[in-house]
């Protein structure tokens, strides 16, 4: 398993080449950053929210910042293979300031998408690769390539425009929607908070009014509870669902599920 990264100071896009062979890969991220993605070799599950997306070799996508995901990066006969440039809101401000562009209105619809291709991403991704091959870019060229890619992407669809062209942060959402789409995920409140459009004290406060309990408590049993269907009524192995349901460790689960139900999770029907 190997992964490359290039470049990476502060507020600057970055290059990622992602390398990994043998086992598949699993996990979950937070999307800080917008990303443009080509896969080279592999397959790509990405869930968001309870949203799934499928990508295979030969797909270019783009993620809009600020999603939590889950994802499972297969490996098959070949390794998972795919190459990255993460744009940093520094690159797209000083775009906007040269190039006049703004959002509009704002977006709220998906924040993945596969993109078609004219022949540009493709001749874009070509050069990338040719850089690379010969040992790299530097910063210079690097921030060039992303400038050039942004306009391909602005270009290619005013959605995409949208996305990258919105400064702001995340605006106050629908609180009860949002966490019956993101239990699964474990990450900090924190994280929850500021993707909601909340302070970590007003999400506490919204949180205790909406569901008369804590937003810890309501995460471990909203979790047990699916847990406890997948393995009475679709006969799930723990060891399969701990991970996906948001659990650090079978350990833990296990713990949780018998303080809550009286029974060890293995017991089923």
């Amino acid at each position: 398993m190997q992964a490359k990264a290039h470049q990476e100071p502060l507020l600057a896009p970055k290059l990622l080449q992602n390398l990994y062979f043998g086992k598949n890969i699993e996990g979950e991220a937070f999307v800080s950053d917008h990303i443009f993605s080509y896969i080279i070799s592999g397959t790509h599950e990405v869930w968001v929210g309870e949203r799934k997306y499928f990508f295979q070799a030969g797909d270019y996508r783009f993620f809009k910042r600020n999603q939590l995901t889950k994802y499972v990066k297969r490996t098959e006969s070949d390794g998972f293979k795919s190459i990255a440039v993460h744009i940093d809101q520094y690159t797209l401000k000083e775009i906007s300031r040269e190039y006049g562009f703004k959002a509009g209105e704002h977006y709220d619809g998906e924040g993945v998408k596969l993109l078609k291709d004219k022949g540009l991403l493709k001749g874009f991704v070509d050069t990338l690769n040719a850089y690379l091959a010969g040992g790299g870019l530097d910063k210079d060229i690097l921030q060039l390539k992303t400038k050039e890619l942004v306009l391909i992407l602005a270009d290619s669809d005013p959605d995409i425009k949208k996305m990258l062209f919105e400064f702001s942060a995340p605006g106050k959402l629908d609180l009860e929607a949002f966490m019956n789409g993101h239990y699964r995920y474990n990450v900090p409140l924190e994280r929850f908070a500021f993707l909601t459009g909340r302070s970590l004290s007003g999400f506490k406060r919204d949180f205790a009014r909406l569901f008369s309990t804590t937003p810890s408590r309501w995460l471990v049993r909203k979790r047990l509870i699916e847990a406890r269907y997948l393995i009475e009524q679709r006969l799930a192995r723990p060891t399969e669902i701990y991970q996906e349901l948001g659990f650090i460790d079978i350990s833990h689960f296990s713990y949780a599920y018998k303080k809550a139900f009286g029974i060890a999770p293995t017991h089923g029907k």
